[in-house]
């Protein structure tokens, strides 16, 4: 498939492709150019329906709203202890 970039280098990515890989307004592309000069292109945000089981862990039992309350308390208390110099 053929697309043309502008003068502003902006390309349009053709329909079928943003249908075949759920690229919807507000996505985000990373672009790589590899060794060989090819450019490689990953979807790196898609929309909310693609987060449904994201954090889903085969076998472990589901987090209450309060484990997970804490557990994120934690993290932030780490993350803003002082740093000793």
């Amino acid at each position: 498939m053929l697309a043309t970039v502008t003068d502003k280098g902006q390309v349009t990515v053709p329909k079928e492709i943003r249908e075949q890989t759920g690229i919807v307004p507000g996505s985000r592309l990373d672009f790589a150019v590899q060794a060989d000069g090819t450019l490689r292109v990953r979807v790196l945000t898609r929309g909310a329906d693609n987060l449904f089981g994201l954090l889903h862990r085969a076998g472990l039992p589901a987090r209450s709203i309060e484990q997970m309350d804490q557990g994120i308390a934690a993290a932030v208390s780490v993350r803003n202890r002082p740093v000793r110099t």
